[in-house]
Formats: structure tokens, C-alpha cells, sequence
């Protein structure tokens, strides 16, 4: 409806139309006479703003619903009938050329500049039926974990092990192996240990659980 011209749809009940979201109701005109037959049809104008509403006043379902979107050109032009109210709709929708004459004089004026109006103003704002607000629905990143809590306490005894055991092995000095020698806890010949270190010591890289 806010997009495409319809026919003969479901938009009148009781002479009322049946208003869409965002819509807003300016003017209802009674006494315009659809041309599209050699002897015209009486209806009403509905004009909102978004779209030029007419329907037949001995049948309602014989209307249209011509959304700005597809107007290209709305006149005053001399018919047959006499002035006229000429709608031209964009190739997309069909190309129609629809024609009302509304009496008296004036009248039709005020309506042709109304709609002129209307459609210079949809133009600049157009209402395509979609309403969203800056802020809604937007997602928020859950915040981070603290880093506190994924720390781990570790029992200092452990680093001191495990410092004692990587600064053995860490000896810059060392180029060759050391003379072999007698560990009675092994109860086997092994590389003879730098001073300050134990063989119980390097064997307790782990703390033991308590």
C-alpha cells in the first residue's frame, strides 16, 4: 500500500479507510467524479500522507489506492467533462492517466495544490512503511571477563622448585660434560651436579600436593 497502486482492494469499510501504520488522514473531498468511463463514476477523495485514496460511493470496492511513490505529474487539464484533475503514475505501475473532475472551481484548486504539495514534501521524505528508531534493537557486546578471576593462585614454593630446575640447565658456562660420578640415591653413575643443587632438588620440580 505504500508502494504499489491498487484496485478494487480491500482498503474502504463503511466509507472509512482503513488506515496504515504512519499514515496520517489530511482531507476527505466528497463529490469527485472518476472519468475513466464515458459517464464517470461518484466517489470520494481520501487524501493522507501517503497516498491518494478514491472510491465509488455506491460501491466501495470499486476504488483506488495510488501511494505518492508512483505519481509523476498531477494537473489541471481541459476535458470533455471540463477541468479535470489529471494524475499521471509512473511506467512501473502502468503508466495510467487517471482524470476526476471536482466542482466548483475552487475547489478543485485547493485540492490540485494539496497534492501538489504532498507529493514535493513525500518526495523529500518518503514513508516506505518501515519504522525503525536509532537505538532499538541494537546488540551490546557483554563486557569482557575480568582478567582477575581467570588468574590462578599458585603456591610459591613451586616457583622456587621450578626456578631452581631451569637455572641448572640455564648454564651459560658449561662446554662439556661433567666427569660421572657415584649417586647413592639413584644407586647409579651420573653426571657430577653444580654446586648448590641436590639431586633430591631437580627431582622436585613440582610441589607435592597437600
Amino acid at each position: 500500500m505504500y508502494r504499489e497502486l491498487k484496485l478494487r482492494g480491500a482498503i474502504i469499510h463503511n466509507k472509512q479507510l482503513k488506515i496504515l501504520p504512519l499514515e496520517q488522514l489530511y482531507t476527505t473531498v466528497p463529490g469527485v467524479w472518476n472519468l475513466s468511463s464515458d459517464q464517470g463514476n461518484l466517489g470520494t477523495f481520501i487524501i493522507t500522507n501517503v497516498r491518494l485514496v478514491w472510491f465509488a460511493d455506491m460501491n466501495e470496492n470499486f476504488n483506488i489506492s495510488l501511494p505518492y511513490l508512483q505519481i509523476m505529474h498531477v494537473k489541471i487539464r481541459e476535458s470533455k467533462f471540463g477541468p479535470a484533475l489529471v494524475v499521471e503514475c509512473a511506467e512501473r505501475c502502468g503508466g495510467y492517466v487517471l482524470g476526476f473532475r471536482i466542482d466548483p472551481k475552487e475547489k478543485l484548486q485547493s485540492v490540485h495544490k494539496e497534492l501538489v504539495s504532498l507529493h514535493r514534501v513525500y518526495g523529500q521524505v518518503p514513508l516506505f512503511g518501515v519504522q525503525f528508531r536509532v537505538g532499538e534493537q541494537v546488540e551490546t557486546c557483554p563486557e569482557p571477563p575480568s582478567l582477575i578471576e581467570d588468574i590462578q593462585e599458585f603456591d610459591d614454593s613451586g616457583d622456587v622448585l621450578s626456578n631452581a630446575f631451569v637455572a641448572y640447565f640455564a648454564d651459560s658456562g658449561h662446554k662439556k660434560d661433567r666427569e660421572p660420578v657415584y649417586s647413592p640415591e639413584l644407586g647409579l653413575a651420573v653426571e657430577k651436579l653444580k654446586d648448590g643443587f641436590t639431586m633430591q632438588s631437580l627431582w622436585e620440580v613440582l610441589p607435592s600436593s597437600q
